[in-house]
């Protein structure tokens, strides 16, 4: 796994053996910062599930002005550090070392973001705790996107109850990210 591009570009990340994560591949990274980085420069990132970190520092490495990795692995958030290290990312990344719903309980009052990524463990409902956490919550700037990533089954059709829209799905072979926006958001143009 590697930094694709940016300032990092490039650099090896370190990841976990086994199959305790799942790192995104390559391609899939490549393709998600295709279509947000335009939009990346000086935003807040919030990276959940955040395994090895590669998502959150790439957003560093395309000119996010800080990331939050969230992990509760010990030997995952090793990682996290690690690579902030070798990346030169230490002084823009915060890690908090714990279960997802608490470090948003943490962070609510502390932080906005303008992105909130997650990539839960597959099949769990996971996202959808997140989700219907995030509907309540301060964390989401007022232009900000969640994007999930989740298994290609998973499914999203409660998305509407909590106040959501989907605004674009991207599927690939076994999985899929879906962006999501809180819904009835004002169009600026």
């Amino acid at each position: 796994m590697r930094v694709i591009a940016g300032s990092a570009r490039r650099t090896q990340l370190k990841t976990l053996e086994g199959m305790d994560t799942r790192p995104t591949t390559d391609r899939i990274k490549e393709t998600l910062f295709n279509m947000i980085a335009p939009y990346l420069y000086d935003s807040i990132f919030l990276d959940l599930f955040a395994g090895s970190g590669g998502i959150g520092i790439e957003a560093l490495s395309r000119g996010a002005m800080e990331s939050v990795f969230v992990e509760k692995n010990p030997k995952a958030m090793a990682c996290v550090k690690e690579n902030l290290q070798k990346t030169h990312f230490e002084r823009k990344g915060m890690t908090m070392q714990m279960d997802v719903m608490t470090a948003l309980y943490k962070l609510e009052g502390e932080k906005q973001f303008d992105y909130i990524f997650m990539d839960p463990p597959y099949n769990h409902e996971l996202e959808k705790s997140v989700l219907t956490y995030l509907a309540e919550s301060s964390l989401l700037s007022e232009e900000g996107i969640i994007i999930v990533e989740a298994s290609k089954e998973t499914e999203f059709d409660y998305a509407e109850d909590l106040g959501y829209h989907i605004i674009k799905e991207k599927i690939y072979k076994t999985n899929k990210h879906v962006f999501l926006e809180p819904a009835g958001r004002k169009e600026i143009c």
